[in-house]
């Protein structure tokens, strides 16, 4: 074994010494992923040293060299397959990077099948080199330097049979396993939502690619779509019934705490809201989500598809709505009414520029629209995002104002400027989360700007519907939601899991409607929910989900709260219930995934 191992080393320093250029030309070709990484990374703005773990590097390299492997194999030589590796994922990064300048977010599949889009309005853009672009060309000129000076051009030469067949076998098993398997969903690895980036480039899209197909139902087929919409036909508008003004406001981490008897707080945090009663619908909406995932509630509301049916962790905003997706927004507007979506903060959040657009939204309002805010903590505050809707809905004959509020985002432990500190929580609660004291001073400043909404729209002349809910409960420790429970999470019961999910909504108008309390609703059914108090026309799909809702009030992927107010699994669904829910899933997929012309009527009122 030692005379082996001499000979061994002595052939290697005889292949150095005989054949330095051969050695030369492999480092360097195995130089080029690792040379790519830096690069595309510089253009997706990101610090390879600082902002990705070790185990997202590794993933983006085990892609980086199967594409210098793959071009190696097919190509036969070094030389071409690094330059050319090289040069793609340069200009694959390139167009991430303009991607990310004019959107606010990496390149997703979708921007792909939607290339015709892009062209029409690619001429109003800014394409000139910035900082970014100048780094990652200068790393790729440096490295064909090094590719052609370094490694010579020699004939093809072919990888032995058995070495290639293995390479090959490994890079498809590979593929196979991230693509067709679990491994993801087990290593719990999602797309990055809000910050898009953050995974690194390559792994980013690639895990954007497993999840960008919602599965088909089980017996679809665009006959059974097609028998449905003869069975839901529609209903027309009631003009009698419509306002001047839709107001809806979907008011970030609005959680009323109350919910949970044990809670304990020195005073109410909403007592106005609690106070509501004329001309009034209010109740429990069960949200979708718990902590985080606000367009996912957007989404939900604006189309009356549901999470349930995506792959889990994935967000629609990023990976589905494509442009004409119907929506409560594309109804309003084919009524007669100006529609604005507004956000007090960055556009760049969730894609929503583009998926605004594509909802159909006439305009879009940012944070850099706000004149002279006032802030609380760090971020805009309620008092100042309503008065841009009062400023829109009195300028616009007809007005359906989408807002999604920023004052209360999460965390809770930044300072207080412009908020004072009024309630108190008993020992136990404040020692199981030290920040929520924060969070509930917060749902107090809302509610003062919530009366004094309420109280502009109650003198305004024009009739005006308000329709307010919160997008999900705030992200307190799991430590505080135990002692809310008085039990671990995992010993909760389902309803007591949805208990975490609950957020309170509410329709309030200046005019005359049916008033209801203790309603239960779930996203998907609060737009439908709108349409019906306001008058205006419900599609096909529109009015199957308002029979499904007398069926399940609330349909979540968590759970389910059915008509006789149980709350179920949905395992534990009966067969007529779990009828319902397959119609709704065929549905559901027609209209987000494979909206054909025949079936288009169904859904849209263009």
């Amino acid at each position: 074994m030692r005379m082996f191992t001499c000979d061994m080393s002595r052939r290697l320093v005889r292949d150095l010494e005989e054949c330095p250029s051969k050695w030369a030309s492999r480092l360097v070709f195995l130089l080029g992923p690792w040379v790519c990484l830096w690069m595309v990374e510089i253009l997706n703005e990101n610090d390879v040293f600082d902002d990705l773990a070790p185990w997202q590097v590794l993933m983006n390299m085990i892609f980086y060299y199967s594409i210098f492997v793959a071009l190696r194999l097919v190509l036969g030589r070094n030389r071409r397959a690094a330059a050319l590796g090289t040069t793609l994922c340069f200009l694959f990064g390139l167009v991430n990077h303009y991607v990310l300048r004019f959107r606010g977010r990496i390149l997703f599949p979708a921007d792909i099948t939607g290339w015709r889009t892009a062209a029409n309005v690619a001429r109003g853009f800014d394409y000139s080199a910035d900082e970014y672009i100048t780094q990652a060309a200068i790393l790729l000129v440096a490295y064909l330097f090094l590719v052609f000076y370094c490694v010579p051009q020699k004939k093809r030469s072919k990888i032995p049979a058995l070495a290639g067949l293995a390479l090959w076998g490994g890079m498809i098993c590979y593929c196979y396993a991230f693509f067709c398997t679990g491994m993801l969903p087990a290593l719990d690895i999602y797309t990055q939502q809000w910050v898009t980036q953050r995974n690194g480039f390559l792994l980013n899209f690639s895990i954007a690619l497993r999840y960008s197909s919602v599965d088909k139902p089980e017996d679809y087929s665009r006959e059974t779509v097609l028998k449905l919409m003869e069975d839901y036909p529609g209903v027309p508008a009631d003009p009698d019934k419509r306002p001047v003004n839709i107001v809806v406001i979907m008011n970030e981490s609005f959680g009323d705490l109350t919910i949970f008897d044990t809670l304990d707080a020195s005073e109410d945090p909403t007592p106005f809201l609690h106070s509501l009663k004329e001309n009034t619908i209010k109740g429990w909406m069960y949200s979708s989500v718990t902590g985080g995932g606000t367009a996912t509630i957007e989404f939900e509301y604006l189309t009356g598809f549901t999470s349930l049916f995506q792959p889990p962790h994935t967000v629609a905003y990023q990976l589905y709505v494509e442009e004409g997706m119907p929506s409560l927004a594309a109804l309003a507007g084919s009524q007669g009414y100006s529609t604005t979506a507004f956000h007090p903060y960055k556009s760049s959040g969730w894609n929503r520029v583009l998926a605004y657009q594509y909802l159909d939204f006439d305009q879009q309002m940012y944070e850099e629209d706000v004149p002279s805010p006032y802030l609380i903590r760090n971020y805009i505050s309620d008092k100042s995002d309503y008065e841009m809707i009062y400023k829109s809905t009195e300028t616009e004959d007809a007005s359906f104002f989408f807002n999604v509020t920023m004052q209360n985002h999460s965390g809770y432990a930044q300072g207080w400027n412009n908020l004072p500190r009024t309630i108190q929580l008993p020992a136990h609660l404040k020692a199981a989360d030290r920040t929520a004291e924060q969070f509930l001073d917060l749902m107090r400043e809302s509610d003062l700007a919530l009366e004094e909404l309420i109280t502009y729209y109650s003198q305004c002349e024009e009739p005006t519907l308000v329709v307010f809910f919160g997008d999900h409960q705030p992200p307190l420790t799991n430590a505080f939601y135990e002692e809310l429970y008085g039990k671990k999470l995992s010993e909760r019961t389902t309803e007591e899991v949805m208990q975490q999910y609950a957020v309170p909504f509410f329709l309030w108008a200046n005019y005359d409607i049916e008033e209801e309390q203790d309603v239960v609703v779930s996203p998907n059914f609060l737009g439908v929910l709108t349409a019906q108090t306001a008058g205006l026309p419900l599609t096909g799909y529109m009015e199957f989900l308002s029979q499904l809702y007398e069926v399940l009030p609330a349909v979540t992927p968590v759970g389910f709260v059915t008509a006789d107010g149980q709350y179920l699994k949905k395992s534990e669904l009966s067969e007529e219930q779990k009828n319902w829910l397959w119609k709704y899933e065929v549905l559901n997929y027609c209209g987000m995934v494979d909206l054909f012309d025949e079936a288009r009527p169904m859904f849209c009122t263009d």
